[in-house]
């Protein structure tokens, strides 16, 4: 199941959402910390993420699912946002430095084609951050906000997806160790939880953040050198062989 764009913006826009992506963008920016001079794209509903990069980064863009629907980006500026299939993005080549997934993968209905997409427009140094909800979270048993919503992943999961997709992975961490609640003390005291929860009680954080690069050649593992087997056939018989052999006489019965 997927969230719809006008689901996730109003989650954005509540106290809980704005908290939700002080939180997140916090370990984006620590995860990725200089983006100067590069091409960075939201794929998915990332631009409550993406204002944090603009500031640096050459290009910034995002792109959304008509599946899930389009909003334009950044309010009452110049839209960066376009329409884009997850399976066929309008983007050329190894266009791209960095590529963000936010509220992308837990809801493809193609996930290996999603996969597939963010490799060709990555550049061969690139490198994709995917944001997911976790299995053993909170946040992934309670539909009322978006990371109820869709397949959570483990951190097992979400690493072998990643190198089946020829991405190397580099790290996970987690976030979102507040209650995904609107209590107002519980909005305040979001940091200090963060902090407490990172060291006490990382698995019950709400979101995975996994980093890999992009892998140009796969490696081939577990497949030693094929042995050659020789066989000798036997030689076939010269006639003058068969002549100069002696005679036996016929047995009989």
């Amino acid at each position: 199941m997927r969230a719809d764009v006008q689901h996730l913006r109003d989650f954005y826009d509540s106290p809980l959402g704005r908290v939700t992506r002080r939180l997140v963008r916090r370990r984006l920016r620590q995860m990725w910390p200089d983006v100067h001079g590069l091409s960075l794209l939201g794929l998915g509903y990332a631009t409550p993420y993406l204002r944090a990069f603009r500031a640096e980064a050459t290009r910034v863009l995002a792109a959304m699912p008509p599946e899930q629907g389009v909003m334009a980006w950044p309010r009452g500026e110049p839209n960066l946002v376009v329409l884009g299939q997850e399976n066929a993005l309008p983007l050329p080549d190894r266009a791209l430095d960095r590529v963000l997934l936010v509220h992308a993968l837990e809801g493809s209905d193609n996930v290996r084609g999603l996969m597939r997409e963010c490799w060709r427009v990555l550049a061969d140094d690139g490198r994709l951050l995917v944001v997911v909800p976790s299995r053993t979270g909170i946040w992934a048993r309670l539909e009322r906000t978006p990371f109820g919503l869709g397949r959570p992943y483990s951190p097992g999961q979400l690493s072998q997806l990643l190198t089946d997709s020829l991405f190397t992975p580099l790290r996970t961490e987690r976030a979102l160790f507040l209650p995904p609640n609107a209590w107002r003390p519980t909005l305040a005291s979001g940091p200090a939880l963060e902090q407490v929860g990172r060291r006490w009680f990382a698995t019950l954080g709400g979101v995975l953040l996994a980093e890999a690069t992009k892998q140009i050649y796969r490696p081939v593992n577990g497949l030693k050198a094929a042995r050659r087997h020789y066989v000798v056939l036997p030689q076939p018989l010269r006639r003058q062989s068969l002549e100069d052999a002696p005679h036996r006489p016929a047995l009989h019965r």
